[in-house]
């Protein structure tokens, strides 16, 4: 189906720590996570609280089990702060996901955001940011400028669509995919996300398949998501709880999107991104399961 030599199979560290509430996964070590990672059969990961801040240090450790760095969320404020400052901080990311080897970066627009507010619904009421237009113009020509820059180092800039934040929905992506460049903007691509916000991922990807530039691959426990609605809970509230899961666990299909994803002759990483609390889903277990269901419905 994929292409083994073009299409790299990585998981987060946020299954094991969590980084929004680090007292999620607090006992696990830097060297725990990757080690396990590695023992389930993943050769790449994103970063998360307990990875060490020294590049070299880093890459020493990831390279002694096989690893690689795949990505790095990062948060921008695009339209609450002026883009100098924006990009200063985004230039640093950059500088050490060069030096680790990595030539994806995340980005995820969190001005207004509600996504780390516990009391706030993350479903219900009219909470979540909604930008207006002239907010709209501003983030989108500081998204094409910091994929410019992105670019000229020969990164790519992947959006990641969040809940609790100004780009959740289909439309949203739409709107921000539709008025940046292709060139400078990709998409990061969560199969969770968009099922978590009502949306059909499969649909999604049929539309913007071609500006797909990193592939998080997330399941949702649908019953879960149903409580969230009807209890207003926050998007933390959601995580402990366990709306997010490992693909194959729960109400995502992903045969069709992995089926996609092939014939469009996607490069790139496929990485696992499922938070849950790990005193209740044991990290290396659900790491196994993933990489398991990975490997017999693609054959990676």
């Amino acid at each position: 189906m994929f292409n083994k030599e073009k299409v790299k199979l990585g998981i987060a560290p946020i299954g094991w720590c969590n980084d929004d509430m680090p007292e999620l996964g607090s006992e696990n070590t830097f060297r725990q996570i990757v080690s396990e990672m590695a023992l389930a059969g993943f050769t790449g990961c994103e970063i998360g609280n307990k990875y060490p801040s020294d590049a070299a240090e880093l890459k020493w450790e990831l390279d002694l089990r096989g690893m690689r760095i795949a990505s790095r969320w990062f948060s921008s404020f695009l339209v609450d702060k002026p883009y100098e400052e924006v990009e200063a901080e985004f230039i640093k990311e950059l500088d050490f996901l060069e030096a680790v080897g990595a030539n994806r970066i995340n980005v995820s627009e969190q001005s207004g955001s509600i996504q780390g507010k516990t009391d706030v619904p993350v479903l219900t009421g009219d909470h979540k940011p909604v930008m207006t237009d002239e907010q709209w113009d501003r983030f989108c020509d500081g998204l094409n400028r910091l994929g410019k820059v992105a670019a000229d180092r020969g990164f790519k800039l992947c959006f990641h669509h969040h809940m609790g934040t100004v780009v959740q929905t289909a439309a949203e992506t739409d709107r921000m995919l539709a008025n940046t460049d292709p060139k400078y903007v990709h998409l990061c691509y969560d199969t969770g996300h968009f099922t978590f916000a009502g949306e059909d991922p499969l649909q999604v990807l049929k539309k913007y398949v071609d500006r797909v530039g990193h592939v998080h691959l997330k399941d949702m426990r649908l019953d879960v998501v149903k409580k969230v609605r009807e209890e207003g809970w926050s998007f933390l509230t959601a995580v402990r709880n366990g709306a997010f899961t490992v693909p194959g666990d729960g109400g995502v299909e992903f045969d069709p999107v992995f089926e996609l994803l092939s014939k469009a002759g996607y490069e790139g990483w496929l990485l696992v991104e499922a938070e849950q609390d790990p005193a209740k889903a044991n990290p290396l277990e659900y790491a196994i399961k993933a990489r398991k269901y990975i490997a017999e419905h693609t054959g990676l």
